[in-house]
């Protein structure tokens, strides 16, 4: 007997994940990286869609599904970046994405749609689990999106004596312009408690992120912003405590037009840039996103200012696949999906063992007596068997 999970895995992997043979040469990854269009609207779709089926089926509270996480400090210009990955206007107001964690699903599809549901923490009694679960919002602007927030935040029981939840708000954004993306971003880290977060927040906040930034599966991108001195910076010294070798770490640097040009502080993040200080295997990407007083602008009017800085000073000398939004959603696309290529075959060997365990379980129970006239009969069996 297969679980539903295990079917899902089964169906469609084979159709879907390569063979040694097919991946690995220098060819074939020119090969993934030149036909990266044809691959958003086919098999990287379907590969995000059956990780997305096989979270929805509850197999994340088990297994380490495959995922990119997008985490930093508070204040780093994370829903910044969000924000122009997803082109999403997240409500700024009342931090109302920032006390649980939130999966942003985008499809390439011809008609445009947004939806919104929670997913339940696997900790939940069952039937707090189907509550939740009941929790399911079709909208058709995003101005509709605060409303939205606010009201999932009630219905996980949000309120002043529990600010944090395990539960995922998912947001599924399809269009036609839409990459083929999905991303959990995480509550920002609190540095110290205030008068709004306790010390309990802080354990929270901190707890959350690392349970998502340690499993082996994750593709952690971390932001910073150049306001601050990156050695204080929390998410760092996190990337750098959880993965050393910083083998899943793209690191994400804004807010460089804070940075005096020609100064020493520019040369230092830089270097940090360039991978000469904190090395990541995935490199680093800057990111110049709106002011406080430029939230008004449009995708393209903020695109174009973003591209123009990046055209001035010691910015222009950087390659500029590592510059830019347009650049780091090419490179997410593309990480994304090697890493399901390069992860799904062994996530299908571990849930095959764990389903042979339990059959294994289920067998040693004996047959199943689904009617009350069979209990009965297994009943008085059992009743009268010292009698013989």
């Amino acid at each position: 007997m297969h679980s539903p999970a295990e079917l899902i895995l089964n169906d469609e992997l084979a159709n879907l994940t390569p063979s040694q043979d097919e991946v690995g040469s220098p060819d074939d990854t020119r090969l993934i990286n030149s036909s990266l269009e044809s691959l958003q609207s086919t098999e990287q779709r379907e590969l995000l869609d059956l990780v997305d089926r096989l979270r929805r089926a509850g197999l994340s509270s088990i297994l380490q599904l495959p995922q990119i996480v997008v985490c930093g400090d508070q204040s780093s210009g994370k829903s910044s970046v969000l924000e122009a990955i997803t082109e999403i206007p997240f409500p700024r107001k009342e931090n109302l994405c920032t006390r649980f964690a939130t999966e942003i699903i985008m499809r390439r599809e011809a008609g445009e749609s947004i939806q919104c549901k929670i997913n339940p923490d696997s900790s939940h009694p069952e039937d707090e689990q189907l509550r939740l679960r009941q929790f399911a919002r079709k909208i058709c602007d995003f101005a509709e999106l605060p409303s939205i927030i606010d009201d999932a935040t009630k219905e996980m029981g949000l309120n002043e004596r529990k600010a944090f939840s395990k539960d995922v708000l998912s947001i599924e954004i399809c269009g036609p312009n839409r990459p083929q993306l999905t991303l959990v971003d995480l509550p920002g880290l609190i540095h110290s408690a205030n008068k709004s977060q306790s010390e309990e927040d802080v354990e929270l906040i901190k707890s959350l992120v690392q349970h998502y930034i340690s499993q082996q599966r994750t593709i952690i991108l971390a932001v910073v912003s150049a306001k601050n001195d990156y050695a204080n910076q929390v998410i760092l010294k996190d990337c750098r405590k959880l993965d050393p070798k910083g083998g899943r770490t793209l690191g994400v640097i804004t807010k460089p037009d804070y940075l005096r040009p020609g100064s020493d502080n520019e040369h230092v993040w830089l270097d940090l840039a360039q991978n000469r200080d904190i090395y990541f295997e995935l490199g680093w990407h800057l990111l110049k996103n709106p002011g406080d007083d430029e939230h008004h602008m449009s995708c393209t009017e903020r695109n174009l200012k973003e591209r123009m800085f990046f055209t001035d000073g010691s910015y222009k000398l950087l390659p500029r696949n590592m510059t830019g939004i347009d650049s780091l959603r090419e490179r997410l696309s593309r990480l994304l999906f090697e890493h399901l290529q390069r992860e799904l075959p062994t996530l299908k060997n571990e849930l095959d063992e764990m389903a042979a365990a339990v059959n294994t379980e289920l067998q040693a129970l004996g047959r199943s007596r689904p009617t009350v006239a069979e209990q009965r009969a297994y009943l008085a069996e059992f009743l009268v068997q010292p009698m013989i």
